[in-house]
C-alpha cells in the first residue's frame, strides 16, 4: 500500500514513517528540509520538499496513494500567535484534504489531540469520544485542532474517509519537540531541577506511550471507521504518581513540594512578564496552569475495541523513555 505522510520529521511522525516503511508500506513524506530527514531517506522513504501551503507538491505526492496520514501541525505554546495556528492547523489541513480528494485517496488519518474534548468532570469520570466539551479551550492549539476536525468531517460526504486520532500526553523515545513535554518533565526531575507539585499534586493526567500511538495510526489505516474519533490514552495518574513511578524506575528520589494554586497563578504571571522582557519562553503561563490543575482522565476503550489499541505498562514505557533520555 502506498501512503503519504506529513509531519514525518516530528516526534511521532518520524517514528510512524519508519514503522510504516519497516512494514513494507510505500511511504512518501512531505518534509520542509530534506537535509534534516536523512534517517527517512536511509529507510527508503521518498521525500518531497514542501510545506502545507505547497498545493502542487501535496497533489503530486498523493498520486496513487491509498491513505494519507496528516500529522504536521503548529504546536508551539509560546508565543501564542493565533494567526500562525490558523494558517497551519486549519488552512494547511484544508490543503491536505483537498489534495487527497482530488487524487481519490481512500482515507485520511488526522492526528489531533485529546485536549479538544476538554478536562474530565472528575477523576472518576473519564472523557470518552461522546463527551460534550463544557469549558473553553485553554490554547490556540486545541481550538484550531477542534476546528480542523469539524472541517475534515465535511469531506466525508464528498467521498473522503476521515479518521481522527486524539492522543493524550505522549511520552517515550523520540526527538525533542514541542510534542514531548512529558519527556522534558521526566528529564528535569531526574536532574533534580523539578521540585514542585502543582496544587495538591493530585490532579489526574493521562499518559500514552509513543510506540502505542504509532501502532494505532497504522491500525487506523485498515480498521478506523470514517467520521469517527479515537481517544488514544494510557494511564490515568496524578503528578505525584507520575514522579513516584519515575523515582521507582531510576532509583532517584527527589523531594517534591506542593505549591498552592493561587501562588502558582501569581508566579505564572510573573514568568510571562519576564519572558516578554527577555524574549524567552516562560516555564509556566496562566493558561497552562489552568489546564494542568484540571483532571484529564481519559478512556481508550473505543480504540482498544475498534483499532486493537494496546497500552504499554507504565513501568515498561518509563524504563524505555528513561534509557533513551540517559543516552
Amino acid at each position: 500500500m502506498k501512503v503519504f505522510i506529513t509531519g514525518a520529521t516530528g516526534y511521532i511522525g518520524e517514528q510512524l514513517a519508519l514503522a510504516l516503511a519497516a512494514r513494507q508500506f510505500e511511504v512518501v513524506a512531505l518534509v520542509r528540509s530534506p537535509e534534516q530527514a536523512t534517517t527517512l531517506r536511509t529507510a527508503g522513504i521518498t521525500l518531497l520538499q514542501g510545506d502545507l501551503d505547497s498545493v502542487a507538491v501535496l497533489e503530486k505526492g498523493m498520486q496513487q496513494c491509498q491513505a494519507v496520514l496528516h500529522l504536521a501541525a503548529y504546536a508551539r505554546l509560546w508565543p501564542e500567535n493565533e494567526a500562525i495556528f490558523r494558517k497551519v492547523n486549519i488552512e494547511g489541513t484544508c490543503h491536505v484534504a483537498d489534495a487527497a480528494l482530488k487524487n481519490k485517496v481512500q482515507r485520511l488519518i488526522f492526528t489531533s489531540t485529546a485536549g479538544v474534548f476538554g478536562p474530565s468532570a472528575s477523576a472518576a469520570e473519564p472523557v470518552t469520544e461522546d463527551t460534550n466539551k463544557s469549558v473553553p479551550h485553554t490554547s490556540a492549539y486545541e481550538a484550531t485542532k477542534a476546528e480542523a476536525e469539524k472541517l475534515l468531517k465535511t469531506y466525508v460526504p464528498k467521498g473522503l474517509e476521515v479518521i481522527i486520532l486524539n492522543p493524550t500526553r505522549v511520552y517515550g523515545p523520540g526527538k525533542e519537540s514541542e510534542s514531548n513535554a512529558v519527556n522534558k518533565l521526566i528529564s528535569l526531575y531526574m536532574k533534580g531541577k523539578w521540585r514542585f507539585l502543582p496544587g495538591n499534586g493530585q490532579s489526574i493526567g493521562n499518559y500514552c506511550f509513543t510506540e502505542d500511538i504509532v501502532s494505532a495510526h497504522i491500525n487506523a489505516i485498515a480498521l478506523g471507521k470514517s467520521g469517527h474519533n479515537y481517544l488514544l490514552g494510557g494511564h490515568n495518574i496524578s503528578y505525584k504518581e507520575l514522579f513516584d513511578s519515575v523515582a521507582q524506575v531510576t532509583g532517584q528520589h527527589h523531594r517534591l513540594y506542593k505549591v498552592p494554586a493561587k501562588l502558582l497563578h501569581v508566579v505564572s504571571q510573573l514568568l510571562v512578564a519576564g519572558a516578554k522582557l527577555t524574549n524567552s519562553k516562560p516555564l509556566l503561563t496562566p493558561k497552562w496552569l489552568q489546564k494542568y490543575l484540571n483532571n484529564w482522565c481519559v478512556s481508550s476503550q473505543k480504540a482498544q475495541k475498534e483499532l486493537q489499541y494496546t497500552i504499554t505498562p507504565l513501568a515498561v514505557g518509563l524504563k524505555k523513555t528513561i534509557d533513551y533520555i540517559k543516552e
